[in-house]
């Protein structure tokens, strides 16, 4: 079964993406939307030095393996399976694991710079792009870094400053342009997301 729809969702660090993709596959029905993550496509830092790869600027088009990505959600747009790698956040590697992914009638990319790339985002029926306050994102991700990867508050303000921020005004705000709809205040706003699952849903 090929996918009717590709969606794609992009926006700041911590701004609510994951949120808004299960709002919408919530809506539409669990059963019809492959939620796909571009974090999972992250370039593989096995050959680089641990104690560089924390210094690491994860935030710029460079640091994804768009080859991968780009050849396995037009897999999915062709009706095939796909084997998506496992990324370690704590050590910055792929394990060497990967998940199968099935196609569904809705495949959403949600990731920072999910539409970044001309070819993905020629595929894709909508481009979302989730905005929220610099100040909230940021107390988002030093309390999800902090719980989830291990890591200190003061080196997850440290690569907020450095790199986060840099790229965030150089290469993921500008994503706004490409946007068929900006969604302020991420999952939080019922009304835009009810609207997107909705032009969704028509596809089906």
């Amino acid at each position: 079964m090929k996918p009717k729809a590709f969606v794609g969702i992009a926006g700041g660090t911590c701004s609510g993406k994951t949120l808004v993709s299960k709002r919408i596959a919530e809506n539409v029905g669990c059963k019809h939307v492959l939620i796909c993550n571009q974090d999972s496509y992250y370039v593989d830092l096995r050959d680089v030095p641990a104690a560089k790869r924390a210094s690491w600027n994860f935030d710029r088009p460079t640091a994804f393996d768009y080859k991968l990505l780009l050849k396995n959600m037009r897999d999915l747009m062709d009706g095939k399976s796909v084997e998506e790698p496992v990324y370690s956040f704590v050590e910055h590697i792929r394990t060497g694991e990967f998940h199968t992914l099935e196609p569904a009638p809705v495949v959403i990319l949600e990731g920072i710079l999910a539409y970044d790339d001309p070819k993905l985002r020629e595929m894709m029926q909508f481009k979302i792009f989730v905005d929220e306050d610099a100040d909230i994102r940021l107390a988002r991700r030093l309390k999800r870094d902090v719980a989830e990867r291990g890591r200190s508050s003061e080196s997850v303000i440290d690569q907020y400053v450095n790199t986060v921020r840099p790229a965030h005004l150089a290469f993921i705000a500008p994503l706004k342009r490409f946007a068929d709809i900006i969604i302020p205040r991420g999952g939080e706003n019922v009304a835009a997301i009810e609207i997107l699952s909705n032009h969704i849903k028509a596809l089906l």
